[in-house]
C-alpha cells in the first residue's frame, strides 16, 4: 500500500503537471510594437554603388537619378570605399537624405562576404578570418564598433554564406531577401534554398532578423535590362519621425519597416488580435497577400486591399507576403509572441 506521504507527493505532482499543460495550452501574447506617433513612410534604398568602386555613374549622378523619382533617402554603398555624402551637399534638402554607407567586401576561399554598413563615419576595413563564419563576424563587429547598422548582403552569390553559417552571427538584425542584382540567385537552385526560405529556416530556430529588399544598381547608363544590375529594382519603407540618418537606420535595425520590390502599403497595424495591412492599388493590379509563420507555412490568404490575420497566440511569428498581379512581392516584417525565444547558436 502507498503511504500517506506518497500519495501526497504523486497527486501534488499530477496537479501541477495539469497546471503546467494547461499553462501551455494558453495562447501566448503577441509583442505588440509600440505607437510612435508622428511617423510617416520614407522610402529609400540602402544599397547602391557608384564610380567609386564598380558601379558605371559617379556619385552626383547616382544620388539625383534616386531623388528625381521621389525617394526620401539613399545609401551609396562603395566596395570598401567611404563615399561621402559631405560631397554632395548641394543634391540634399528636406525631400532627400543621404545616408554614409559602405559595403565592407571580403571573403572566405571562394565565398563572397559582403556586408553593407549603415551610418559610418570613416571607411571600415575589410577584416579576415579562417574560417566563413568568423568572417561574417568580424565584420559585422567591425560595423558595430562604428556605431553602424550592418545587413549582410546576398547570401546566395556564388553560393556563399549557407544558413547554418548566418544561423551562428551575432549582433546582425538585416539580411537582404531580396536584390535586384541578376547574379544572387534570390529564389535559391538546387538543394540550396531561396532568400526567403532562409530567413524562414532562421526565424523558425530562433534568431530574430529583418528582410530588406535592395537595388544593388551598379548600372544606370545604356539599356535597362534583366541582365543588367539596374536601379529601381528593390527598397526598404522605414516608419521615421524624419529624414535623419540615425533615426533611419535605427528604425531599420528595430524592424520598423517594409521591403517592397512593387506592391505599396499605404499601413501595418499590430494588435494583440491582429496583423492588419492597407494596400495601396497601383493602377488595376490585384493583390494577393499570405500570412506566413514558423518553417515557412502559409497560415491565411487574404485577396483583399485591406487583408488581416487574426492572431492566435499559438504561432512563434508571424509575417506576411502581398504579390500584386505582375508578380512582384512586398514583405512585411514578422512579430512575435511572447513564446518566441531568440537561441543562442552553438
Amino acid at each position: 500500500m502507498t503511504s500517506f506521504p506518497m500519495r501526497r507527493a504523486i497527486a501534488l505532482a499530477l496537479v501541477l503537471s495539469g497546471l503546467a499543460r494547461a499553462a501551455a495550452a494558453q495562447p501566448a501574447r503577441f509583442l505588440v510594437p509600440a505607437a510612435a506617433p508622428g511617423t510617416r513612410w520614407l522610402k529609400g534604398n540602402t544599397h547602391t554603388h557608384t564610380t567609386n568602386s564598380d558601379g558605371d555613374t559617379a556619385p552626383e549622378e547616382v544620388a539625383r537619378w534616386y531623388k528625381n523619382r521621389k525617394y526620401d533617402f539613399l545609401v551609396l554603398s562603395d566596395h570598401n570605399v567611404f563615399t561621402d555624402p559631405a560631397t554632395l551637399t548641394s543634391l540634399m534638402d528636406s525631400t532627400f537624405l543621404l545616408i554614409p554607407g559602405e559595403e565592407v567586401t571580403t571573403g572566405f576561399q571562394k565565398a563572397a562576404v559582403h556586408v553593407n554598413a549603415l551610418g559610418i563615419t570613416r571607411v571600415i576595413a575589410a577584416p579576415r578570418d579562417s574560417t566563413l563564419f568568423g568572417t561574417v563576424q568580424k565584420a559585422v563587429d567591425a560595423i558595430r564598433a562604428e556605431g553602424a547598422v550592418p545587413h549582410i548582403n546576398h547570401p546566395n552569390f556564388l553560393w556563399s554564406i549557407d544558413t547554418a553559417t548566418l544561423f551562428r552571427v551575432k549582433n546582425d538584425r538585416l539580411l537582404e531577401i531580396f536584390n535586384g542584382h541578376p547574379t544572387v540567385h534570390n529564389i535559391g537552385g538546387g538543394d540550396w534554398p531561396g532568400m526567403e526560405d532562409a530567413w524562414d529556416a532562421l526565424l523558425t530556430r530562433g534568431k530574430r532578423i529583418y528582410g530588406i529588399a535592395v537595388d544593388d544598381a551598379h548600372h544606370f547608363q545604356g539599356e535597362f535590362a534583366k541582365a543588367r544590375a539596374n536601379p529601381g529594382r528593390g527598397w526598404v519603407v522605414v516608419r521615421a519621425r524624419s529624414r535623419d540618418a540615425r533615426e533611419i537606420v535605427t528604425a531599420l535595425d528595430d524592424g520598423r519597416f517594409y521591403a517592397s520590390a512593387g506592391p505599396v502599403v499605404d499601413a501595418i497595424t499590430v494588435t494583440e488580435s491582429a496583423l492588419s495591412i492597407t494596400i495601396a492599388r497601383t493602377g488595376d493590379f490585384k493583390y494577393t497577400t499570405q500570412f506566413v509563420g514558423a518553417n515557412g507555412e502559409i497560415l491565411a490568404t487574404d485577396k483583399s486591399l485591406t487583408p488581416s490575420y487574426r492572431l492566435r497566440g499559438t504561432e512563434t511569428y508571424v509575417r506576411a507576403r502581398v504579390v500584386d498581379s505582375s508578380g512582384a512581392t512586398a514583405w512585411i516584417q514578422p512579430v512575435f509572441t511572447t513564446r518566441y525565444r531568440e537561441r543562442a547558436a552553438p
